[in-house]
């Protein structure tokens, strides 16, 4: 009897021992678990590689055992005049290389995120709209990883700063929420030369002008609602000394330094041209424009910023182009610098250059083409002589024709010159939105390299 009861109470001793060692040794297996987990979720991840400037940093990416390429994302918002988009990117990187656009997804919504300046709380619903195409089209595990970023143009430019910044802010609260990638820079308004040299990086990358020796870049025409940019890679040094101070910017990408001329007019967009041209003033209604590019019996009815502007034409017995030619030179005189080096350089033109050519025939809506100066006069000629005859349903193409026509003219190409008109470029917009993403990405990677 006494032996068993020493067996009992030893075995009671030993179960007092064993239950807290063995929680132990389950909680110690756990961790371990955990720990490998994180290890390769985190390798999966988190690898370095060479960014596309040739430096080493960290890049956040998933990579592909299979073909050692890493796979990352960028997703970049263009608040523009006339409605905001949405440029997810997916990039392919071998080693060293320089990094391959692989895929876009793109979706604008209208109006613009200027609409909503006086109620800023009606903007997010777009905003989270686009925020879902992101979460649909990148995966799950990337999307603490993948940079979020909003850039605003000529609309947000043009508004009072007490306006813009609540937008902005209201953005930034919205951004914040998102599982994606923000910093404190996500969202901003873009001056108009970081526009311009943008959309040069994005038709330049498009076209393989970049990083590779030998190949001669083309320049860049861009003309959107509020303001138009136009930027190239001078060849020859008078362009240099010539152009007025703010003209020309340089910048480092792809281990080569780029000293370009670049300049964004605001308030020579198209529809800021259009007020302009009836006279007049952003935010203030007036009760009635008159203008010699529509049709002398013409009344109609333009909303343009969330304002309706009451619009007509006034008799006169000359024809409307040549009343209408006038009133946009007054517009344009002493606005706009000439270069005599565009001449010689080959250009892309994007945008509202592509919209009108293709509305009135000059180039294929889906595949674009190439015309000159001189197209866009004849076609301007044309339709304002059948709109004294026959009412357009777009009453403003005589204008917008006339306008573009000039404006070119202005920038100091001859009528003979030939200009390539794309919306995109092997499937992917010809915005900026690709070369600021590359930009973004690239002041990430210094910033990481600072840090290490």
């Amino acid at each position: 009897m006494r032996k068993t009861l020493r067996n009992s109470n030893g075995n009671m001793k030993i179960s007092k021992i064993a239950y807290p060692l063995g929680l132990f040794v389950c909680l110690f297996i756990y961790v371990a678990y955990v720990k490998w987990r994180w290890a390769f979720a985190t390798q999966r991840i988190f690898s370095i590689t060479e960014t596309a400037v040739g430096t080493r940093s960290q890049q956040y990416h998933e990579k592909s055992v299979a073909t050692n390429q890493a796979i990352f994302y960028g997703i970049m918002f263009d608040a523009g005049s006339t409605g905001t988009r949405i440029h997810i990117f997916k990039f392919t990187q071998t080693s060293k290389e320089t990094p391959t656009l692989t895929h876009e997804t793109f979706k604008a919504l209208k109006p613009g995120l200027s609409a909503y300046a006086d109620d800023v709380e009606k903007s997010t619903q777009g905003i989270q709209e686009l925020l879902n195409v992101a979460k649909e089209e990148i995966p799950f595990d990337l999307w603490k990883v993948t940079p979020l970023v909003l850039k605003a143009t000529a609309g947000l430019r043009l508004l009072p700063g007490e306006k813009a910044q609540k937008l902005l802010q209201k953005v930034r609260e919205v951004f914040q929420a998102s599982p994606f990638l923000v910093g404190d820079d996500c969202v901003s308004i873009m001056n108009g030369t970081d526009e311009g040299v943008s959309a040069w990086i994005t038709v330049n990358f498009l076209t393989g002008n970049l990083n590779t020796p030998g190949k001669n870049s083309v320049g860049m025409l861009d003309l959107g609602g509020g303001s138009t940019q136009i930027t190239f890679l001078p060849k020859i040094e008078v362009t240099l000394q010539t152009s007025p101070a703010g003209y020309i910017t340089s910048f480092q990408m792809f281990n080569s330094t780029y000293k370009l001329y670049s300049y964004s007019y605001l308030g020579l967009g198209l529809m800021s041209a259009r007020l302009a041209i009836l006279g007049g003033v952003e935010g203030k209604p007036d009760k009635e424009l008159v203008s010699p590019c529509f049709p002398p019996s013409f009344k109609g009815e333009w909303e343009h910023a969330e304002i309706t502007y009451q619009i007509s034409g006034y008799q006169t017995g000359d024809h409307l182009y040549e009343l209408c030619s006038k009133k946009v030179s007054e517009i344009l005189h002493n606005k706009v610098h000439k270069t005599e080096e565009v001449k010689n350089l080959d250009f892309y033109a994007f945008s509202y250059y592509y919209d009108l050519a293709a509305k009135v025939g000059l180039i294929d809506n889906e595949k674009g083409g190439s015309l000159t100066v001189e197209d866009f006069e004849i076609a301007a000629k044309y339709v304002c002589r059948t709109m004294e005859i026959n009412p357009q349903e777009n009453p403003f193409i005589c204008m917008d024709l006339t306008y573009i026509n000039l404006l070119l003219q202005e920038f100091g190409f001859p009528k003979t010159k030939v200009f390539k008109l794309a919306r995109k470029i092997d499937d992917v917009e010809t915005s900026w939105a690709l070369g600021a993403t590359f930009h973004y990405i690239d002041s990430l990677n210094r910033q990481q390299n600072k840090v290490s």
